[in-house]
């Protein structure tokens, strides 16, 4: 057998379909490959088929339910007609041949070489064995034709089935196509639609609208009573079928009312014929708001369109509807008040104020104050929905401020007799320096009071329960831990409690603060008026009694007073009309003080008269010591331990007696000055209080002075120094703890060129009376004739220099004192020797030796009698031994100056002339060298035992 290449049906049958229609291969590859017969024969090797490697896209996009039957139905069309009974013949007939018999080799006569001649016998056995393989491989190549056209056709009609297919899907995206333009149309003409009904809807609402307003006037008219007859022409009241405590039916009745005039005014053009609702009103016809004069009261206009007139109808409707309210709350204010007064003989029979929380004033206005409340809170929340621009809210305005008015006016006329006869007890009792403060308080309350029960009637309740709620949410955790401190603490903090501490009150006076802040009706201007008109017979009567007092410890004390309630005034926003009371009172009291003190400066100070009693220096501090000295003698001679504490008391007496008597040796004027000045420090304005010790300070400076003179002529020169220097050290050490400056800018007017001015004025026939410029002739005058002069006053610099030259003057009369005729001399000398030549000084008889001599003996004796008068002196008027060693250092530099010049004029006159010699020159000089030495020690004395 020949051997050529076996054959292979699979791949020709797979060479074929690929020919054929590609796409049937490539859908379904494994169902056409399992579909051909499979050769078991050994000599015919069948092609093994390579696993597919691609990755599955199932993994990726599971296909659903009905595309894997839909794939399934094609893999069943591609998959070709195999015939089993061949395969099971071509298995048999294979099993039974060892050798493979290929096409060619059948079809081709056998190989002489291939048979054996001597094996003849076999011959026939071997050609039909062949003859039966060339028929099996025939038979399997025809069966294997056939099945390969039988696939070909069905691929073909596979093909046209694809190509209908594809077909059929461009026909279902063309009429999805289709669809979609439909939809976007219809679509489209569902916005038109929408819209036109939209546009359809407003119309029949705005068509619709004026006849809702209409019907609404016609309809409410009975309701609050008000008909229309003849056309309109005739309003009619009556009794309304409408009631106010029907919140909710009232309510909606005027929302109805208020969008009609609304409508009606602005839409309608009623307002502009008939004017705004409450324009027209006066004060006389508060009660209206002004919507009688343009609803009811104006008069029928036949020419007036439908909407005007409806507008003037839809006006009287609100007005008796408001009508309503105005009888609940304003009148029956009104009733409740004439009530009072009837009951309580007011206002000719006051009330006890102790008595006034508890009297029909209060207890009958909180019955009535819920029911108004709610009143009040309709009106409230109509003006808020309306706005305040709104042509309906005016009318709510108007009603709101005639119920405050009438509250206030009702409140005003209770409470005024009470109070101003309470202050008159209160001034009677206590006087009016504890009047002030018991009234003070009793304003204060009072306050607190009726901002409480105005806020039950005006205050919007929403806002007061909401913060009420969070307050005791505070409050109950605040009494948790107090009631454990109270645990811990024990008996001290409930003696604490009992004891009414102001401390147990804050948290009460932060509550009721946070509550009121959270509602500001109360700061209202007609209710602050009111606090305001009570709040001033506090006023009426301080300024009657301040009118007479002329005590400024009496007005000092009403100032401090009336300021420390004004803080507590000012700590709540409730009493602010009770601190602007007291402030208006601190004002007049302050005015009051200011002119006592003014006139208390001008009679002791600048008219005052010193007496020979107030001119008695050194007499006023002499009259001091021996007394104290007495009293300390006894003491110090007292023994015993009664003795001992009666030395205690005696001495703590005996200190505060030295102290009065000290400030009882000062100069009148000069202690009247202190003692004002520190009475009004604290109680006026600061710029107030350095224009008074201005002016104080000058006057007292120059009764001093006035003062230093008249003593000057009655107890001689160092008295007089010395009482002028102790007044001014005192009076600037009293001064320097007020912190002032003491200095301002005094303006005059001067009319020394007002008589030429005046001349000029009239000489000038072209003057210019009525130009409206510079040039104007009364202006020029005016100018020309009246000039301002300023002047700078400084009270302090003028203090100082007035102190600096008083110590000069003590050192120059207190220098001469000791020096004695030593300082005559030297002047003598200087006089003498003042042309540069020393010939006269040499032969004047002043410088005769024996006649220095005797001068520098006698000023020698008679230095230890002036060294003790002048410390005796300078401890009697200064008592700080600082301040006397300042005064006596300038005194000893100039006695030391002094002797140096008195040396170097004797050193100038030479011996043997006008009876000078060595002798005498040497006891010259030892005196004035001893003179000195004794000066230096006398003060290094008193130095050491300072």
């Amino acid at each position: 057998m020949s051997s050529s290449k076996p054959l292979s049906a699979p791949p020709k049958m797979s060479s074929l379909s690929s020919r054929g229609v590609n796409s049937t291969s490539s859908m379904s590859p494994t169902r056409a490959s399992g579909s051909l017969p499979s050769n078991k024969n050994p000599a015919v090797p069948t092609p093994t088929r390579q696993p597919y490697s691609s990755p599955s896209y199932e993994t990726f996009a599971p296909r659903t339910a009905a595309q894997r039957e839909r794939m399934g139905r094609v893999a069943a069309l591609t998959a070709g007609p195999w015939s089993s009974a061949n395969n099971e013949e071509q298995k048999d007939s294979s099993s039974d041949f060892d050798e493979p018999i290929t096409l060619t080799s059948a079809m081709c006569p056998p190989k002489s070489s291939t048979y054996n001649t001597s094996s003849s016998s076999n011959d026939s056995t071997i050609s039909s064995v062949t003859d039966q393989k060339i028929n099996n491989t025939l038979q399997h190549t025809i069966n294997a034709t056939q099945n390969l056209s039988t696939l070909i056709k069905h691929t073909a009609s596979l093909r046209l089935a694809l190509r209908a297919s594809i077909n059929i899907a461009n026909d279902v995206s063309e009429r999805h196509s289709d669809l979609l333009r439909h939809s976007g149309e219809l679509s489209a003409a569902a916005e038109r639609l929408q819209h036109e009904e939209q546009v359809l809807t407003r119309r029949a609402e705005e068509i619709g609208k004026p006849l809702k307003h209409y019907d609404a006037v016609d309809r409410i008219g009975p309701l609050v009573g008000v008909l229309f007859k003849e056309g309109g022409r005739v309003v009619v009241r009556g009794i309304a079928k409408l009631h106010v405590d029907n919140d909710e039916e009232f309510v909606r009745v005027l929302e109805e009312i208020d969008e009609a005039v609304e409508f009606f005014g602005e839409d309608g053009g009623g307002a502009e014929v008939f004017g705004r609702p409450g324009s027209g009103g006066s004060s006389s016809n508060n009660r209206r708001g002004g919507r009688e004069r343009t609803a009811s009261q104006q008069p029928f206009q036949a020419t007036a369109s439908g909407s005007a007139e409806y507008y003037r109808r839809a006006c009287a409707l609100q007005d008796a509807a408001l009508e309503l309210l105005r009888v609940g709350v304003a009148d029956r204010i009104s009733q409740t008040s004439s009530q009072i007064q009837d009951a309580l003989k007011l206002p000719k029979v006051p009330i006890a104020a102790d008595k006034l929380e508890a009297s029909l004033v209060y207890t009958r206005f909180h019955g009535i104050s819920r029911r108004s409340n709610a009143l009040i809170n309709i009106a409230r929340k109509r003006v808020e929905t309306l706005g305040s621009g709104s042509l309906a809210a005016s009318s709510y305005e108007d009603f709101l401020t005639l119920c405050r008015n009438t509250y206030c006016g009702a409140r005003e006329t209770l409470l005024t007799t009470t109070i101003r006869s309470h202050m008159d007890i209160l001034k009677e009792r206590h006087g009016l320096v504890g009047m002030t403060r018991l009234a003070s308080v009793f304003l204060i309350r009072l306050c607190t009071v009726e901002t409480a029960l105005y806020l039950d009637f005006f205050g919007d309740p929403d806002k007061r329960r909401q913060t009420t709620k969070k307050v005791k949410g505070a409050t109950s955790d605040g009494d948790d831990e107090k009631e454990a401190e109270e645990n811990e603490g024990g008996d001290d903090a409930s003696a604490f409690k009992r004891l009414g501490s102001s401390s147990s009150h804050q948290p009460g006076t932060a509550i009721a603060s946070q509550i009121l802040s959270e509602d500001a009706t109360y700061r209202d201007a007609e209710f602050q008026s009111m606090l305001g008109s009570l709040c001033s017979a506090l006023h009426r009567t301080i300024r009657r009694g301040l009118v007479s007092v002329l005590d400024l410890d009496v007005l000092c004390q009403v100032v401090s007073v009336l300021r420390e309630e004004r803080s507590a005034a000012n700590s709540t926003s409730t009493t602010l009309a009770a601190a602007r009371a007291v402030s208006g009172v601190i004002q007049d009291a302050q005015e009051r003080l200011i002119f006592c003190a003014n006139t208390s400066l001008h009679k002791e100070v600048v008219r005052f008269k010193p007496t020979s009693a107030d001119l008695n220096y050194p007499g006023k501090l002499l009259g001091e010591k021996p007394k104290a000295a007495i009293i300390i003698e006894g003491e110090e001679g007292a023994g015993g331990a009664t003795k001992k504490a009666e030395k205690e008391e005696a001495e703590i007496n005996d200190a505060v007696a030295a102290q009065l008597r000290v400030y009882e040796s000062w100069f009148p004027p000069m202690r009247s000055v202190l003692r004002i000045l520190s009475k009004i420090f604290r109680v006026v304005e600061p710029r107030v209080f350095e224009d008074i010790a201005l002016s104080a300070v000058q006057a007292c400076t120059k009764s001093l002075k006035d003062g230093s003179s008249h003593i000057l002529r009655a107890s001689g020169q160092i008295h007089a120094d010395l009482f002028l220097v102790k007044h001014l050290l005192i009076l600037r050490e009293q001064l320097s703890p007020f912190d002032i400056q003491l200095r301002s800018v005094e303006r005059q007017l001067d009319f020394s060129e007002a008589g030429k001015a005046v001349s000029r004025f009239l000489a000038n026939r072209n003057r210019r009376l009525f130009s409206m410029s510079t040039e104007n002739a009364l202006v020029t005058l005016l100018r020309e004739g009246v000039s301002v002069q300023e002047s700078s006053v400084d009270s302090k610099r003028d203090l100082e220099d007035c102190l600096r030259s008083a110590c000069n003057d003590f050192i120059e009369h207190t220098t001469s004192s000791l020096l004695g005729p030593i300082s005559r001399f030297v002047d003598q000398c200087k006089n003498a020797s003042s042309d540069g030549s020393t010939d006269i000084l040499r032969k004047e008889s002043f410088m005769n030796g024996i006649v220095v001599k005797g001068m520098f003996g006698n000023a020698y004796d008679n230095l230890e009698s002036e060294l003790g008068n002048v410390s005796t002196q300078m401890k009697l008027y200064l008592e700080n031994s600082s301040t006397q060693s300042i005064l006596l250092k300038p005194v000893v530099r100039k006695i030391t100056r002094a002797l140096e010049e008195a040396r170097r004029f004797i050193d100038e006159v030479p011996n043997d002339e006008n009876d000078w010699d060595t002798e005498l020159r040497d006891e010259v000089l030892k005196s004035a060298s001893a003179f000195e030495t004794r000066v230096k020690a006398a003060t290094s004395t008193k130095q050491d035992s300072n």
